[in-house]
């Protein structure tokens, strides 16, 4: 696999930001991004995915995901949003709980298992785009009421105004109430080739977990399509430059 890094020493434009009103109200906020070009869904992912899988059992097994650091910093951070934070969970908690009640995660695609896996493992919210389904830049921002958002089920929604969500240049609201819930329009399916990798985290030491997370996605990643070529940011110290 190919990494290149800064996107910009490459001539590229980095598709993912932040509008400046989020590291305002959020200086907390840490976030890696991880863009992908080349996928494809025909690769045996468990031997990759198994040790991500592994280090969540081995976290749960000695603390409850509501007590974990990240996790109840995004609590924090949901209040902070006016959401009941047991009522919407980040898609970090909300995995992990599955996993502990379930004891398993169910699998979807390469990419989107490789996803979820590291998430738990972590405990940070991980959100991953299928690119071409994108129109323009991605921008996490508040609402303006006027945005689509389509759920896994086919379903249009409106958000509601000031709402956090990741939102195109065409107005289509990719996901809900920031890291709660993503939209079925740009879920990974097994046509995706081009994908953006979003980690956010809100906690004490979210920049270096956050960097860390994507290294390993990065790598594992490079494990699973060694032709895609690989692109790595940070989108939330360019916000606060």
């Amino acid at each position: 696999m190919e990494i290149t890094s800064p996107l910009h020493s490459q001539g590229l434009i980095l598709p993912f930001s932040y509008s400046p009103s989020i590291p305002r109200d959020f200086p907390e906020l840490a976030s890696q991004t991880l863009l992908l070009r080349g996928l494809s869904p025909e690769v045996p992912a468990h031997a990759v995915i198994a040790p991500f899988m592994a280090q969540a059992r081995q976290n749960l097994a000695c603390t409850p995901e509501s007590e974990m650091p990240s996790i109840q910093a995004w609590r924090r951070g949901f209040a902070r949003m006016g959401l009941k934070p047991t009522q919407y969970r980040c898609a970090a908690e909300a995995l992990l709980r599955r996993l502990r009640k379930e004891g398993d995660l169910p699998g979807l695609h390469p990419l989107v298992d490789l996803c979820n896996a590291a998430s738990v493992a972590f405990a940070i919210p991980v959100a991953v785009f299928d690119l071409d389904r994108i129109s323009g830049c991605l921008q996490v921002r508040p609402a303006t009421g006027s945005e689509v958002y389509e759920t896994f089920s086919g379903e249009i929604e409106y958000p509601e105004p000031g709402e956090i969500i990741f939102a195109d240049t065409a107005g289509r609201a990719h996901a809900r109430r920031w890291c709660n819930r993503q939209s079925g329009h740009s879920a990974v399916r097994e046509s995706t080739v081009n994908a953006l990798i979003v980690t956010e985290a809100l906690h004490a030491t979210g920049k270096a977990d956050t960097r860390q997370l994507v290294e390993a996605l990065q790598s594992a990643a490079g494990r699973l399509w060694p032709e895609a070529v690989s692109h790595r940011s940070n989108p939330s110290q360019a916000a606060l430059a």
